[in-house]
């Protein structure tokens, strides 16, 4: 089991992170940040083509809707999942697939900006 609480390093623009568990069971958890609206859900499933691991990050703030000018809870979200087949791939395959996937979103050519921005 991952340690209670998991702390995050700020790294600008985000602030420290400390993620407290609130829920678990055997195929998961659920974290939370209190002090800055984040919450983390981490689960696990092994089916007949493999094993799956899903990662979710999410912030919830309250803002004001554009066209009444009410205030409600508004959340947004960024999920991971990486799948394992039964065979052919060691743990350092997927680590090594993984570090590509955020290098390629970090690359000059794709960048989270232009992929937010409906460019595919």
């Amino acid at each position: 089991m991952l340690s209670d609480p998991i702390a995050v390093a700020a790294n600008a623009p985000n602030p420290a992170l400390s993620f407290h568990m609130i829920r678990t069971d055997s195929y998961g958890s659920e974290r939370r940040d209190g002090a800055n609206g984040y919450a983390v859900i981490i689960n696990h499933n092994t089916g007949k083509t493999g094993d799956r691991h899903y990662f979710k990050i999410s912030k919830t703030i309250d803002a004001t809707n554009p066209y009444n000018s009410l205030i409600s809870p508004q959340s947004a979200s960024v999920s991971i999942s990486i799948a394992r087949p039964k065979f052919g791939f060691t743990e350092d395959d997927l680590v090594n697939l993984f570090q590509a996937a955020l290098d390629t979103i970090a690359s000059s050519d794709a960048g989270i900006d232009r992929i937010v921005g409906f460019e595919s």
